[in-house]
């Protein structure tokens, strides 16, 4: 195999990463929707002509999209598909539209872009298209298998027509898709310009290397921190949206040889409702490939070179690997607890670096009707929630699980829609008592201006985030309507579709908070103090779950705290591993 040489070796993957970052930076200047051009729900990679990603962060689906078209692939040509069962669960739901572009230098396949974003609408039974208590796939809108959206260059107007046909927001999906069209242009574009400069066989070279050097770096972590010895954990998703639940999640995780396991039988059967998660082997292998290298070398480079020392065992009819035509459109619920696995199996054996669990789902608000001039409107908005405790500091209040996203600007939820935010703060007590505290859920008050209808979807209401090393768990999640017709307040369930409003009618949506790390006892009496002025916790938790005695001024009383801390401590001995709040077999048993 050729080599490349370090230096220039540095300045391909930087101008691989670069590109990726153009690529978001085109696709939310041309899109439409607020979730994609204000909230960044887009994922884009650059891939190897072998279909692996060497940059990007949801890992690569190419080669079973090429396998579909057994080679035919041609300058010019750019594809698209969303059905996550006709692309092995490359997309997990209906509302990812997914685009791919293979890359030519003179005539010679280098490499694909692709990229995939939610929509905001789909079809299906409800807005949004993403019905609670959906049953089936059929349910969850149109479902488009791989198919070229231009054939050499030239656009294929019928498959366009048929996708916009099927959605309530067909303007804001043509312009969607057309921005992550142009993201993969660009990225192409960035990709031909390396092969220029350096010469593509350098180029395909050092896409290789790249993916070399980070096989051998996941081999050193493999071996640092799993054992041959399987460490299991379990966890839970509240409800499916028709009734059932709490389901269980159990991950464990050894090592044979060089090989790490991820084995998650034990995991529940599938659920009726829509909260199946079905992945993707490959995308299995990048999530806890991300993690290893977020959790213990941030310095890797996230690609594929791992792939070969992860074996992944989805048992087949489980809620990570469910039967056709399994309904799969609320499945971040599963997907971030996920995360939450991950966390609480990896942590036995480094628990010093490891994290708690979060707000653990994506929620989201949907609010659609017509205005006074009979123009249909959709609002939909990602809500998020505590980023937990971490062995660098405290987690994050009301941010997302993932890094790029943002939360949608108040002034453009009010400028396009008939929707006043009143208050967006954190919400006191929501963040898991540790060491480092757990980052607080966030609490967001809608007026709604107009009559409609409201579909809200999110989990940790029944279950809540567990703490690590000693931190507490965290709070739960909860929703509310007040209504304008009778000043009643009423609870809304955590998954709910088409619940009528009026104007004038309040929505609180309240997210779930993180769990903490560390034992709270040792966490700096000022800290604690700091959080009660900043009203993110309350002096009464500051003094049963911190130990800290405040002064009517909130400041530290010293040998107060002191004393109370030392009784505390003997009282309760040594704090646990984990610290769940919630088991719902232990909560079975009680009963």
């Amino acid at each position: 195999m050729k080599t490349v040489d370090p230096i220039t070796l540095d300045i391909i993957e930087n101008a691989l990463k670069n590109a990726r970052f153009e690529m978001d930076g085109v696709v939310v200047r041309i899109a439409l929707s607020p979730v994609i051009r204000e909230q960044h729900d887009e994922f884009p990679m650059i891939c190897n002509e072998r279909g692996q990603m060497i940059v990007g962060q949801f890992g690569s689906y190419i080669p079973a999209i090429v396998e579909k078209f057994q080679g035919d692939l041609n300058e010019g040509d750019i594809f698209v598909w969303n059905d996550p069962y006709a692309c092995k669960g490359s997309i997990s739901h209906n509302n990812d539209w997914c685009v791919m572009m293979p890359i030519f230098h003179e005539g010679v396949l280098v490499g694909f872009s692709s990229i995939f974003g939610h929509m905001v609408d789909v079809g299906g039974k409800v807005p949004g298209s993403m019905p609670a208590d959906a049953y089936s796939i059929w349910e969850e809108g149109l479902r488009i298998p791989p198919v070229r959206i231009y054939d050499k260059g030239v656009l294929n107007a019928g498959v366009l027509d048929i996708m916009l046909n099927n959605t309530r927001t067909p303007d804001m999906n043509r312009a969607d898709l057309m921005a992550l069209i142009a993201g993969c242009r660009t990225a192409a574009t960035r990709v031909r310009e390396l092969c220029d400069r350096f010469g593509r066989d350098t180029y395909m070279a050092a896409c290789d290397m790249l993916l070399d050097r980070t096989h051998e770096a996941m081999k050193v972590l493999i071996d640092k921190y799993i054992s041959e010895e399987p460490v299991t954990f379990t966890d839970y998703v509240d409800d499916d949206g028709v009734g059932n639940g709490p389901f269980k999640m159990t991950l464990s995780i050894y090592r044979k040889g060089d090989t790490a396991v991820f084995d998650w039988t034990g995991t529940d059967p599938q659920a009726e409702g829509p909260i199946n998660f079905h992945i993707h082997e490959g995308l299995c292998k990048l999530f806890f490939g991300v993690y290893m290298i977020m959790a213990f070398d941030p310095s890797i480079l996230f690609n594929e070179g791992f792939y070969d020392l992860f074996e992944i065992v989805l048992p087949e009819g489980s809620l990570l690997n469910p039967r056709f035509p399994a309904a799969l459109s609320n499945r971040l619920n599963t997907h971030t607890r996920f995360f939450d696995c991950q966390a609480g199996a990896l942590g036995q054996r480094a628990p010093h670096l490891s994290m708690a669990a979060g707000y653990g789902t994506s929620p989201h608000f949907i609010f659609t009707g017509h205005d006074q001039d009979g123009k249909y409107f959709q609002l939909m908005e990602l809500l998020f929630g505590g980023v937990p405790g971490r062995p660098r500091g405290d987690g994050l209040d009301g941010h997302a699980w993932w890094p790029l996203f943002s939360a949608t600007p108040i002034e453009y939820i009010e400028n396009y829609y008939p929707v006043l935010i009143e208050s967006y703060r954190p919400i006191r007590d929501s963040g898991g008592a540790g060491l480092h505290r757990g980052g607080a859920g966030i609490a967001k008050t809608y007026r709604l201006l107009e009559t409609g209808r409201v579909s809200i979807h999110d989990d940790r209401e029944i279950v809540p985030p567990w703490g690590i090393n000693g931190g507490l768990y965290g709070g739960t999640s909860s929703k509310w309507i007040v209504r304008k017709a009778t000043g009643e307040t009423e609870r809304i369930p955590s998954k709910i579709d088409n619940l009528a409003v009026e104007a004038g009618d309040v929505v609180v949506f309240n997210t779930a908070g993180s769990g903490g790390w560390g034992d709270p006892l040792d966490r700096p009496a000022e800290s604690v103090a700091r959080d009660v002025r900043h009203d993110l916790v309350s002096p009464q938790a500051a003094r049963d779950f911190y130990g800290v005695v405040l002064t009517p001024a909130n400041v530290p009383d010293d040998a107060a705290t002191e004393a109370l801390r030392a009784d505390m401590r003997t009282r309760r001995g040594e704090p646990e591993p984990f610290n769940f709040g919630y088991v719902p077999e232990q909560a079975e048993a009680a009963e």
